[in-house]
């Protein structure tokens, strides 16, 4: 079986689906690699390691797909990308299904079998192949790097001959995995942080990492199956704005990472609570891509309102290509594991897994999973 490997496309995508470690298992084990030239140069990956572990070098993509039984990439495939695809192949990467039904049809149109890797269920046997807290990892501790790096005041307390210097008061919209990342980074850097869920059962994550928990009377603990937050009506959105709002204006640094798979971002910084901040004051957006938890995010772009910066900067485990690349290589590794059986793809649609990453197959659009709103484990 050849696994093939194309250079990505999408503009500021420096990430690649394999790397050289995860080839040179691969081809161990007897599967053949192919990756096109400089797939993984943006990400500090050279062909040339790519050819010590083992793999064929392709002059482009269209090598690569000509060649490949198994399709892998990080970014679901362009209009020119589907082109390739042939029937009976096999694609893998992070489709988004819920962002963009349209290219799951499109997929199946191709007769290609389709999996998602954001679509593994969030269960103890998939930890290995969690590309979505792998990848949240990463942008938490990137949110506050940005925030020290836009900051015009130190994070740490500093005692100087000409005085003492304040830490940095830091809040954390959200505690799941880059929201804890987020935390644990921040206090790493000096800062005095708190932390922030409607789901109280975080509280003692929080606190174990060394922050104090924000806790808001909204009448309910939206804890939700699987761990999720459940959606709040919007009586109760109104009033967490308001509450949020008082604690937001004595922040140095407010970062953000509610999300809710398929729909836009729900709304917990309001413009009236950007202006009530301190001038110099730093907001980091983690999901300007589906419209920003914060009134005044411009998605991809780092803009100044009433005196505050705000970062709304998209896709931020790309910036961190070499760590997020070798990371999210392990994820598709662990799942080619389950995937792959005497040298061919093999579908075990009785595997909860492969059940609920699997989009299409032999033409069919196969039932995607439902995802509960994520307002902070994502």
């Amino acid at each position: 079986m050849v696994i093939g490997v194309p250079t990505e496309i999408e503009p500021g995508e420096r990430r690649v689906a394999l790397v050289p470690e995860t080839v040179a298992r691969l081809t161990k084990s007897g599967s053949n690699v192919t990756v096109q030239r400089g797939a993984g140069t943006a990400a500090a990956f050279l062909d040339s390691a790519y050819e010590s572990a083992g793999a064929t070098l392709a002059a482009d993509a269209a090598a690569v797909y000509s060649v490949a039984d198994l399709i892998v990439k990080v970014q679901r495939p362009s209009d020119a990308e589907s082109a390739m695809l042939r029937d009976g192949q096999t694609l893998l990467a992070l489709l988004a299904p819920l962002g963009d039904p349209a290219s799951v049809e499109k997929l199946a149109g191709h007769k290609v079998t389709a999996l998602s890797m954001d679509s593994i269920p969030r269960i103890a046997r998939a930890q290995s192949m969690d590309v979505l807290s792998s990848q949240a990892n990463i942008s938490g501790y990137k949110a506050v790097l940005f925030a020290a790096e836009h900051l015009p005041r130190f994070f740490p307390m500093l005692t100087t001959a000409a005085g003492t210097i304040p830490p940095a008061k830091v809040l954390i919209l959200g505690a799941g995995v880059a929201g804890l990342q987020a935390i644990a980074t921040a206090r790493r850097l000096g800062a005095v942080v708190s932390g922030y869920d409607t789901r109280t059962v975080v509280k003692e994550q929080v606190q174990s990492l060394g922050a104090t928990f924000l806790e808001l009377d909204l009448g309910i603990d939206a804890e939700g199956a699987g761990g999720y937050a459940k959606a709040l009506s919007a009586e109760q959105e109104t009033l967490q704005q308001e509450l949020l709002a008082k604690t937001i204006a004595g922040m140095d640094v407010v970062i953000t990472t509610a999300a809710v798979p398929g729909r836009r971002a729900p709304l917990l910084v309001t413009e009236a609570a950007v202006q009530g901040m301190k001038p110099g004051s730093v907001i980091v957006d983690l999901a300007a891509e589906t419209g920003g938890n914060c009134a005044s995010t411009t998605p991809g772009e780092v803009t100044v309102a009433h005196g505050v910066t705000i970062v709304g900067t998209t896709n931020l485990p790309s910036t961190m290509p070499y760590h997020a690349s070798q990371l999210y290589s392990r994820n598709v590794y662990a799942l080619l594991q389950l995937l792959i059986k005497d040298g061919v793809v093999n579908l075990d649609m009785n595997d909860e897994i492969v059940k609920g990453a699997t989009l299409t197959k032999d033409g069919e659009i196969l039932h995607p999973p439902t995802l509960a709103a994520i307002g902070s484990k994502a």
